[in-house]
C-alpha cells in the first residue's frame, strides 16, 4: 500500500499527518499512522519541518517512513503548484518540495481545496444540519468559511466523482442590504481609505472586529469595560504578534448575553454570512449541499442556529425558493481539511 503525507498549512500552524492508502478513499483519508502539530515560524520552510516530522514518527513508532505521495492545503492562492504563505515568509514551489523530499507526487491546493476534498469524507456526525432543503443526487456542492478571512470552493460532479475547485469569492464586493450596513460601508471607506468593501472584510474574524467598531463608534450602544481592554490592548499590538483576540472575545460575550454591543455586531455579522452564502448559491445552485467550514461557524453555533443566518440566505426575492431547496450544513470537524488534503494525495 501507498504511504501518503498529508498537511494543513497555515501561517500560525502547521499539521503533518502520515496515512496509509486504502482501496477505500474515504476510509483513507480519516486513517492516521502518525500526527504532529508545529509553529510555522519555527521553521524557515517546509522542508525541514517534514524531515523532523518523519524522524519523530519514526522515533515514536519504530518505522521508518518514506511517503510516495503528499498533498499540502495551504492558506493562500496556488498557481501552477506555487504558493506563497505570507504570513511565514514561505515560497513553496511542488516540484521542490519533491525533489527535496524525495516524494515522487507532491501537490498544492488552497485550503478551502482541501475542505472541499475533506466534505466528501465526513460522517454525518461530523455536520450539523441548519436547512434540511431537498439534496439532488450529484448536484454541485459550495463551500464557504469565514476564520481570519473568507474562504470559498465548489465542488462539480463530472459523471464519475466530483472534481473540486478554489475560489476567490471572498474578495467579491460586499453588498449592503439594510440601512445600518450602508453606514457601516461608509464608516470603512473613510477610516480604512480604501475605495471598495470586499465581503471579507464583514465577513471573517477581521470582519467582526469592524463591525463592532463602527457599532461602538456610532453610540450604538456602551462599550463594556472587559471588551474595551481587550479592544485597546489589540489596537496597541497593531504590527506586532498579537496577544489577544477580540473577535472571540466578542463572539463568546454575544453568545453569553452579557453584553448588547458584541450581541449586536453578531447579529450583523451572521446576517452578512448568510446573505453571502446565498450570493454563493445563486451562482451554483449547490443542491449537493452548502457546507459551512471556517473557524468560527462551529464556534458560535447557537448563534447561528437562531435563524438570521437562514433567513438572510434564503431573502432572494423571486428566488427564494430555489433558496429553501438547498441543503446547509455547518462542519463541525476542525480537520476537515487535513481530511481532505489526505482524499486528494490519495487521488494523485
Amino acid at each position: 500500500m501507498a504511504l501518503l503525507l498529508a498537511g494543513d498549512i497555515g501561517g500560525t500552524k502547521t499539521i503533518l499527518r502520515l496515512v496509509e492508502a486504502q482501496v477505500d478513499q474515504t476510509e483513507t483519508a480519516k486513517s492516521s499512522l502518525f500526527e504532529q502539530r508545529y509553529v510555522s515560524r519555527d521553521f524557515p520552510d517546509l522542508v525541514p519541518m517534514v524531515e523532523k516530522f518523519l524522524q519523530e514518527a519514526q522515533q515514536a513508532t519504530g518505522q521508518s517512513f518514506a511517503p510516495e505521495k503528499a498533498c499540502f492545503g495551504i492558506a493562500g492562492p496556488v498557481v501552477n503548484n506555487t504558493s506563497k504563505v505570507t504570513n511565514v515568509g514561505w515560497m513553496l514551489e511542488g516540484d521542490r518540495l519533491s525533489e527535496q523530499l524525495s516524494i515522487p507526487k507532491v501537490s498544492l491546493i488552497n485550503d478551502f481545496a482541501a475542505i472541499g476534498y475533506g466534505i466528501l469524507a465526513l460522517e454525518p456526525t461530523d455536520l450539523h444540519v441548519l436547512q434540511q432543503g431537498q439534496p439532488k443526487e450529484n448536484a454541485p456542492i459550495a463551500v464557504i468559511g469565514a476564520g481570519t478571512g473568507l474562504g470559498q470552493g465548489y465542488l462539480v460532479h463530472d459523471g464519475t466523482a466530483y472534481q473540486v475547485f478554489e475560489s476567490e469569492g471572498g474578495h467579491a464586493d460586499f453588498a449592503p442590504r439594510t440601512e445600518l450596513e450602508f453606514q457601516m460601508s461608509r464608516y470603512l471607506l473613510d477610516k480604512l481609505n480604501i475605495e471598495r468593501i470586499s465581503v471579507e472584510r464583514i465577513v471573517s474574524g477581521q470582519g467582526i472586529i469592524a463591525i463592532y467598531q463602527f457599532l461602538r463608534d456610532r453610540d450604538f450602544a456602551k462599550e463594556s469595560p472587559e471588551i474595551a481592554e481587550i479592544m485597546h490592548t489589540w489596537n496597541s499590538e497593531i504590527g506586532r504578534e498579537k496577544t489577544v483576540d477580540p473577535a472571540a472575545a466578542i463572539s463568546q460575550a454575544a453568545l453569553e448575553q452579557r453584553d448588547h454591543l458584541s450581541e449586536k455586531t453578531m447579529q450583523m455579522f451572521i446576517d452578512a454570512y448568510g446573505a453571502e452564502a446565498g450570493n454563493q448559491a445563486l451562482k451554483l445552485l449547490p443542491y449537493g449541499g452548502l457546507y459551512i467550514a471556517g473557524g468560527i461557524a462551529a464556534k458560535v453555533l447557537p448563534l447561528m442556529e437562531e435563524g438570521s443566518f437562514v433567513r438572510s440566505f434564503q431573502l432572494k426575492g423571486r428566488m427564494r425558493s430555489l433558496m429553501e431547496q438547498v441543503p446547509i450544513q455547518i462542519v463541525l470537524n476542525p480537520q476537515v481539511g487535513l481530511i481532505g488534503a489526505a482524499l486528494c494525495a490519495s487521488r494523485l
